[in-house]
């Protein structure tokens, strides 16, 4: 049996369907991947930032009376930058008989452990253990050793700034709050990396500074946590991302976890953006693991709360499916062309022609600008904007490869550190 087309073309039974399915799947497919990526990059920002329009800023003063507070630094095999992250934090602008660092560095084989004792006449405290169990339970151990009221949660590789105490702890005046987190600076502007990276974490804080103005953020900066001690809650073994089961423990008992912009951390970018891709890979295989926390019954029934999270941060592992979805959808519109209604609105959406092959070359045009970034110089303004597809492609495939190691269970909650450059 044959039938005819809207343009007049006489169609076999398969070819029949290959039009039905032009007609329906394809377009409904590419629309729903792009709308998909517009609201996680776009959408979400602008809902939040509208809403929290609505809301007053968080003020706080400085307290009366400092409250101890202990740094707690994760290290393993850090033997290069732990002098310098002794130096910062104890150079830091808060009462000295009120500070503890304490460095948590079990495992580590290399010259970690004897450079932090150095440090102990001049009050630096050392949790260790040869056996290696990650960095959550390294952090677990800590505890018995913290004497602050306050912990602020640091890696060895960045630095602050010395008003990083002063500007987070007054917050911790306010009893509802149990976390708060500064931001993240990187180094190294002189690379198409560090400017990429640069960017995107301006575009984090953006949108943790709205969450925060709402009600909580959703997201923290591991290397810059504040949390009440008496609220910290013990991190399984396998958890990967422990700051971010420390945030959700804090949000599912009622306490907000604000932000301050001006509590700044300073990190050098990786050296490669394999290295890169490789921490954002293991992040995100972390990500997965909280889902299960995430649709509790302690989260679901604040809807509010659990629409932030989803669209904050379980959202971004759908991005690289999403533009998958829209190159796949784009390339069939293009093979199996829908006929023009002769309405330009329909047309557009049905992708018939000429749409199909615009959004098809807009697509091509990206990952050929992703392609090229990744090779030029980098150095250039011109390379620093082609990097940034380039980045864009980069850091999504590693969100891929987060949802193929955590499928396949070979991401482990211990791995070695990327290296920083120079």
């Amino acid at each position: 049996m044959c039938v005819t087309d809207a343009g007049g073309r006489t169609q076999t039974p398969i070819s029949r369907s290959a039009y039905n399915l032009t007609m329906i799947i394809w377009p409904i497919l590419f629309w729903i991947c792009v709308v998909t990526l517009v609201y996680i990059y776009a959408g979400y920002p602008l809902i939040i930032y509208l809403v929290a329009r609505l809301k007053k800023p968080v003020t706080v003063d400085p307290p009366a009376v400092w409250p101890p507070v202990t740094i707690l630094i994760a290290a393993y095999n850090e033997e290069t930058v732990i002098q310098a992250k002794l130096h910062n934090s104890l150079s830091l602008d808060y009462p000295r008989e009120k500070l503890q660092v304490l460095v948590a560095a079990d495992g580590s084989n290399d010259r970690t452990v004897e450079l932090v004792q150095e440090y102990a006449s001049r009050g630096v405290d050392l949790s260790y253990q040869p056996k290696r169990e990650g960095k959550s339970m390294a952090l677990n151990r800590a505890m018995d050793k913290v004497t602050g009221e306050i912990i602020l949660f640091s890696d060895a590789n960045n630095m602050f700034e010395p008003d990083v105490l002063k500007r987070l702890v007054p917050y911790f005046s306010r009893p509802d709050v149990g976390g708060v987190t500064g931001a993240k600076h990187v180094r190294a502007f002189d690379s198409a990396l560090g400017h990429s990276e640069g960017l995107y974490w301006k575009y984090e804080s953006f949108i943790k500074k709205q969450e925060a103005r709402w009600h909580s953020c959703t997201a923290v900066t591991g290397e810059i946590f504040a949390v009440r001690s008496a609220l910290y809650t013990p991190i399984p073994a396998k958890i990967i991302n422990d700051d971010f089961y420390t945030m959700l423990s804090l949000l599912v008992r009622g306490y907000r976890v604000l932000y301050d912009d001006g509590a700044k951390s300073f990190e050098k970018v990786s050296q490669t953006a394999g290295g890169e891709r490789e921490r954002r890979a293991r992040m995100t295989a972390g990500i997965y693991q909280v889902f299960p926390l995430v649709f509790s019954a302690d989260v679901m029934k604040r809807p509010g709360l659990f629409w932030r999270i989803v669209s904050h941060k379980l959202s971004r592992p759908v991005i690289p499916f999403a533009m998958l979805g829209a190159l796949l959808a784009g390339l069939l519109s293009v093979i199996f062309p829908a006929a023009s209604t002769g309405n330009p609105v329909a047309d557009f959406f049905r992708l018939a022609a000429p749409w199909g092959w615009i959004f098809l070359g807009l697509q091509a045009l990206f990952y050929l600008m992703a392609l090229i970034g990744s090779k030029t110089g980098k150095n250039s303004l011109i390379g620093r904007l082609l990097y940034v597809p380039a980045f864009l492609v980069s850091s999504n495939f590693a969100l891929f490869m987060g949802f193929v190691r955590f499928s396949r269970r070979t991401q482990q909650a211990s791995w070695n550190r990327v290296r920083r450059v120079d």
